[in-house]
């Protein structure tokens, strides 16, 4: 790897140290495919509420794979929370789970972009202040969490974390009102982006989305316990029952009193991402009761509608786009095959010194079914186009297999905007599709042709009402129409 590319990773992962590039990375060892944010789970009034979060977390893991926490509550002076860098099971051994005593718990899964890859920064992030404990976990990104961190700093704010959560623990505590909710509330109207909060003291929570609603966040129940959770696949893992999923610009308050609906602001236009229902989330969760796998297939099926090809097998890359792949097969009536085969068990790939010794690491997370695709034209489905770099290793992989043609179709429209609401993309002039015409990229993957799902197919396919299809969803990096003001100095990724 280049001292120049090194430093282009350095710059966006202040963290990274180069000495490993994640699944789907580019030949120089910079990502080349979308990373997940983060993910949130939360409790209240559950007598095993560590517990529960613990295999919540585990659910979201895909979410974030960096750091993970529990911070857990028995109503006393002071919380019992831990934090540590790893998967969730790595984190949480049996006798730090026994010192996690509660009802009410806040836990979090960190993937981080904006913030560095370190222990200070994981969350959830714990603060004493003069109203008592608080306890802050929360996926997504504030685009204006620069310039309030400024402001804080000149008033004398001392900042612990790069984290742009930390801004809304200095926000309530620095805040005139004596009563935390309308301390809270001001607060959230101060911020910009994208963004949900799980929000602890001692013997309550709060709840709160951004007032676009760009990041996921589900309610349900277990008992008369409440349960939170980014993804409804939790739900699933610990036997809650899903109630609603949270309204933009609300505020949830839960204390020895029940749960109480408020809102800080007033719902603006409904911009869930649309990369949500495309790749991130699991396929076995919902989104608006919208279940993610039939959706992926509807827009498989939606692919094969505006770009059939003649072919002899269809393939997906693994994992996100299997359903997409089922979806074009079910609706060509073209075999769908495990054409490509991923290796779950090599966890990181070290970067070696030659490209031929890196080419190998790639081939070892992921390799075609040469008794599959040998001398077969082959369909292959992926999710989306970043840099290209892994789509033409992919490509070449089937064609070192035997494969006679390649024929690539994409789920989504092209990838041309990077994201600042809580999505881990390359800056604008790194992306593909942002300088690039499809036939340019399809000569770069070496592909035999290429086709993007339109805007208007994934829409139809995600489903809903016309108002859910023409303003429910963030197109902002298909079609450069942000739901917010960007400030100059917005940061890409996700601020947690």
């Amino acid at each position: 790897m280049s001292d120049e590319l090194k430093q282009t990773a350095t710059d966006k992962h202040p963290g990274w140290t180069g000495a490993y590039y994640n699944e789907g990375s580019g030949p120089d060892g910079i990502f080349d495919k979308l990373k997940e944010e983060c993910g949130v789970f939360g409790v209240y009034g559950h007598s095993e509420a560590a517990a529960l979060s613990y295999y919540g977390l585990h659910a979201l893991q895909h979410r974030g794979e960096e750091s993970a926490g529990i911070c857990a509550s028995d109503g006393g002076s002071a919380f019992n929370y831990h934090r540590g860098m790893g998967l969730v099971k790595e984190v949480f051994t049996n006798d730090i789970m026994e010192t996690l005593k509660g009802s009410i718990t806040i836990g979090h899964v960190r993937y981080s972009t904006a913030g560095e890859s370190k222990l200070a920064n994981a969350q959830p992030l714990v603060f004493k202040y003069r109203g008592g404990d608080l306890a802050i976990a929360t996926n997504g990104n504030i685009t204006n969490a620069p310039e309030i961190r400024a402001e804080l700093e000149a008033l004398g704010s001392i900042f612990q974390t790069t984290s742009d959560t930390e801004v809304i623990a200095h926000l309530i505590a620095r805040s005139d009102e004596t009563d935390v909710v309308q301390a809270l509330k001001n607060a959230l109207n101060r911020l910009v982006g994208g963004f949900v909060f799980l929000i602890m003291t001692n013997d309550r929570m709060f709840v709160a989305a951004d007032p676009h609603g760009l990041r996921p966040l589900v309610i349900g129940k277990l008992g008369d316990a409440y349960v939170f959770a980014s993804e409804t696949c939790a739900f699933e893992t610990v036997g809650a029952q899903y109630v609603r999923d949270i309204e933009p610009g609300e505020l949830l308050v839960l204390d020895a009193n029940g749960l109480r609906e408020d809102r800080y602001i007033e719902k603006k236009r409904r911009a869930i991402c649309s990369m949500e229902y495309i790749y991130f989330a699991r396929p076995d969760s919902d989104i608006n009761s919208v279940n993610l796998h039939s959706s992926r297939k509807r827009m498989g099926q939606q692919l094969a509608l505006e770009s059939f090809v003649d072919a002899d097998i269809v393939t997906g890359v693994p994992d996100s786009s299997i359903s997409a792949a089922i979806g074009f097969a079910e609706q060509t009536g073209i075999p769908y095959e495990l054409g490509l085969i991923k290796n779950k068990y090599t966890g990181r790939t070290f970067i070696q010194p030659s490209q031929e010794l890196r080419e190998k690491g790639v081939k070892m997370k992921l390799s075609a079914v040469r008794k599959v695709v040998e001398g077969k034209r082959v369909v292959m489905i992926d999710d989306s186009i970043v840099r290209g770099t892994t789509s033409l290793r992919i490509v070449n992989l089937l064609r070192e297999a035997g494969a006679t043609e390649v024929h690539v179709r994409i789920s989504s429209p092209p990838f041309k905007n990077p994201c600042f609401y809580g999505i881990d993309t390359p800056d604008r002039k790194e992306l593909i599709a942002s300088a690039k015409t499809v036939e340019e990229i399809r000569q770069a993957i070496n592909a035999d042709s290429l086709y993007f799902l339109t805007q208007e197919g994934l829409m139809e396919a995600v489903g809903g009402n016309e108002d859910e299809k023409n303003r429910g969803m963030c197109f902002a990096c298909f079609d450069n129409d942000y739901p917010t003001v960007l400030p100059e100095d917005a940061k890409l990724g996700c601020g947690c």
